[in-house]
């Protein structure tokens, strides 16, 4: 592919919405990742394929996933004197037990906003005399440089780097829903940045042991139709698991990145929002590092508080959308967050919001974003394989 323009051509877009609309049945697919909820929002395909194929978000955005009593840990080591937490812009406005990071440093908490973890390294180089957190928040994307972090800090020295380890694994999440009572869905739309990483033979026992067809997809509009239309072809002809994104996932996925998170981290169990806790979902650094767990800074945990009516867990399984929740677009808007799926950029009510919601003047929001000349890694679309 030499430009992105190709995976944005109306003319394929068009051939593979006809293509969806043959088939002589309707579906229910969902997408897991946060980045591909907010690729369909601003290419507009819910309403073009309505009312033969529903999108439903699932649980695909970290920040969203990161539960109430862990805002609560954050929350706490922000308010250690002489301590320093380091976290992702994204998490500063969630709200938590006890309001949210950005409020805490209002308050005079030392909450430092960085780009990578790499930063909050440097953090604590420039501060030895304090004791420096980092927030680690997301899946298998990230905690590979989180755990090279960990390594360089214990190869340099680095007594006063701690890490709070929040990281959640997708695949765990997935078997957890699919026997959740209820869920209904004709297949996945896997995440192409996590597989990039994991690989795609870490989710064959969803085709294999519960019957669901799944498709890793990349993330322009002519990638998730083209997975679309993969789907439909297995709900008729039989579960399997497919690669779309071929053009970055391997099977195997990235070993050397895999083998840095595995030196690092096992396998915890984690609470999730919208799921509870889920064994072997979550990752805690090795009992080698233990004494870089920032949780054991903190003296006390600021409990979780009533979640006051926000139904975050219930749009991240999938079970309704952002508009059947009462605060949406009311008292919850990105503006003014009540729950963290309208924090994130990736987030799917803030998603909703911005492009898939109809306000009360009859507008609605439903924008595509502007094509542009970008250069790829030269490889052709996929558009020419079909989907019969």
């Amino acid at each position: 592919m030499k430009y992105v323009d190709e995976f944005r051509s109306p003319q394929f877009l068009q051939a593979q919405l006809d293509k969806i609309a043959e088939f002589p049945f309707n579906a229910r697919f969902m997408e897991v990742c946060g980045t591909h909820t907010m690729a369909i929002s601003k290419a507009g395909l819910r309403p073009l394929l309505a009312p033969k194929v529903e999108l439903v978000s699932g649980p695909g955005c970290p920040v969203c996933v990161t539960s109430a009593a862990d805002i609560g840990l954050a929350l706490a080591l922000a308010e250690i004197p002489d301590a320093i937490l380091a976290t992702f812009g994204d998490m500063m406005r969630v709200p938590g037990p006890a309001g949210t990071l950005s409020q805490a440093a209002a308050r005079g908490a030392a909450v430092k906003i960085v780009y990578s973890p790499l930063d909050a390294l440097e953090i604590a180089v420039s501060n030895p005399n304090k004791q420096v957190a980092f927030l680690g928040v997301g899946f298998e994307t990230t905690a590979p440089a989180v755990a090279a972090v960990v390594l360089m800090a214990e190869e340099r020295g680095i007594d006063n780097f701690h890490l709070l380890s929040l990281h959640k694994l997708v695949p765990p999440a997935l078997k957890a829903l699919v026997e959740m009572e209820e869920f209904n869905i004709d297949g996945f739309i896997l995440p192409g940045h996590v597989s990039a990483v994991l690989g795609s033979n870490a989710y064959t026992f969803l085709p294999e042991d519960y019957g669901i067809p799944c498709v890793i997809a990349g993330f322009e509009a002519v990638d998730i139709l083209q997975a679309i239309c993969e789907l439909m072809v297995m709900r008729r002809d039989g579960a399997g698991l497919s690669v779309e994104y071929s053009r970055v996932v391997r099977a195997e996925g990235n070993p050397k990145a895999l083998d840095i998170m595995h030196r690092v981290f096992e396998p915890a169990d984690a609470d999730w929002r919208g799921l509870g806790v889920i064994p072997g979902s979550g990752l805690r650094l090795r009992e080698e590092f233990t004494a870089r767990d920032a949780a054991s800074l903190v003296a006390k945990i600021i409990q979780p508080a009533d979640d006051r009516g926000c139904r975050c867990g219930e749009i991240l399984c999938g079970k309704i959308r952002p508009a059947e929740c009462p605060l949406f677009a009311g008292s919850c808007t990105p503006d003014n967050p009540f729950g963290p799926c309208m924090v994130s950029t990736e987030g799917t009510c803030a998603s909703y919001y911005l492009y898939d919601y109809t306000d009360n003047n009859g507008v609605v929001n439903n924008g595509v974003e502007p094509q542009h000349q970008q250069v790829d890694n030269g490889v052709e679309p996929q558009h020419q394989q079909g989907c019969d």
